[in-house]
């Protein structure tokens, strides 16, 4: 069997998951991952490189280069664990870290509209040559400009590994991706006429609420949003955002559904207590997942990413999804906080044997095409 690593860092930036997987073409495990958290200085500079700012360029490139040693750093653990060496190896597969996701001419939340001379784009950063020369084993990377540049949104890009791994040819199914961002991913049994898409916000604004309010990272296990009554006119306004009523193919991220988003919200109220909004927030990500998932008429949900780890966010996508059975991917052999990891592995696999590595009637591509770039060991 060939090994490779994937490297995944979502838009809510808790750190870098690597993980192993076994690949030949008529198979494919995940063989374990490790996660290793960002420190508090290089995540402050990541959070800052979101937002324009001042001195941009001299930041962007000190922090590419730091990412790309905290990937290095999280494949030589991974190796560590699991006793391998880097000539065990064929390819890394690596995500990056997304500091701008604007794929096409839209505006954004704060309302500043892009010009004609723009073209959108989205930005990865996390050096693959440090990676590569670091490790000493190949990297693939940059795997979403080309996308792009074929017309498409350069995301979800998950949804060709999620039908390799798990269609099914009885079971009609979705598998949900709760990140920074959801996305969703359709699997029609037997068929390849598969459909995907970003559903909305995933943890990312529960995160930023839960910092603001509780100093924590996150709302661990969803125990203060419980605390909380979702505010019915506040889940209508934050529903009505365009965003969920666009039709696919669609993508989003932070730029998008961020703090600023929110505060524009509630100012429309009278004050509404944090726990509240928060228990308010789980309502918007599950209502979202859920009426997003209702028309493809699936019968088994798969659930995968951070959001997992959400119960009370949990039991409320699965209030409604009513009628559909609601699992982990743990049930299709895959830990649920491997997946996107396990994707980017498999997208290296495809681009070494010169596979399609995106769906066009997901991105909104021309056509499909292998995608990413060979960043060789030094």
């Amino acid at each position: 069997m060939a090994k490779y690593i994937g490297l995944m860092s979502g838009t809510s930036m808790d750190g870098v998951d690597a993980v192993l997987c076994d690949i030949e073409s008529d198979y494919f495990a995940t063989l374990g991952s490790v996660s290793l958290p960002y420190p508090k200085s290089l995540l402050g500079d990541l959070h800052a490189l979101c937002s324009p700012s001042e001195n941009e360029i001299n930041r962007l490139g000190q922090v590419d280069r730091q990412v790309g040693q905290h990937f290095a750093r999280a494949v030589q653990k991974l190796l560590v664990t699991f006793d391998l060496s880097k000539q065990d190896i064929t390819a890394i597969g690596s995500h990056g870290q997304t500091i701008r996701h604007l794929p096409s001419p839209q505006q954004t939340s704060s309302q500043q509209p892009y010009t004609e001379q723009n073209c959108g784009f989205s930005l990865q950063i996390g050096d693959a040559n440090t990676i590569a020369c670091t490790t000493d084993i190949d990297v693939i990377a940059d795997f979403r400009r080309k996308d792009i540049a074929l017309g498409g949104q350069g995301a979800p890009l998950v949804p060709i590994f999620h039908q390799a791994q798990f269609q099914h040819h009885l079971q009609n199914r979705v598998i949900v991706n709760i990140g920074g961002i959801a996305n969703i991913t359709v699997l029609p049994a037997s068929s390849n006429d598969i459909a995907g898409f970003d559903t909305g916000p995933g943890n990312t604004l529960l995160d930023h609420w839960a910092q603001r309010h509780i100093n924590q990272p996150f709302d661990a296990n969803g125990q203060w949003g419980a605390t909380g009554n979702s505010n019915e006119a506040l889940l209508r306004c934050l529903l009505d955002d365009p965003f969920f009523a666009k039709a696919p193919p669609k993508s989003t991220g932070r730029e998008y559904f961020n703090l600023p988003w929110l505060d524009e919200k509630l100012a429309l109220f009278d004050p509404i207590s944090p726990q509240n909004t928060q228990a308010t927030l789980v309502e918007l990500t599950a209502i979202s997942i859920a009426e997003a998932v209702k028309p493809y008429g699936v019968t088994h949900a798969f659930m995968c990413g951070g959001g997992v780890r959400n119960e009370h966010l949990m039991a409320s996508i699965e209030r409604h999804l009513s009628g559909v059975k609601v699992s982990s991917t743990a049930a299709l052999n895959i830990d649920p906080q491997c997946v996107e990891g396990a994707a980017f592995a498999w997208l290296a696999y495809a681009f070494i044997h010169r596979l399609p590595g995106n769906v066009p009637s997901v991105t909104g591509a021309c056509r499909a095409a292998v995608l990413g770039a060979l960043y060789p060991a030094c």
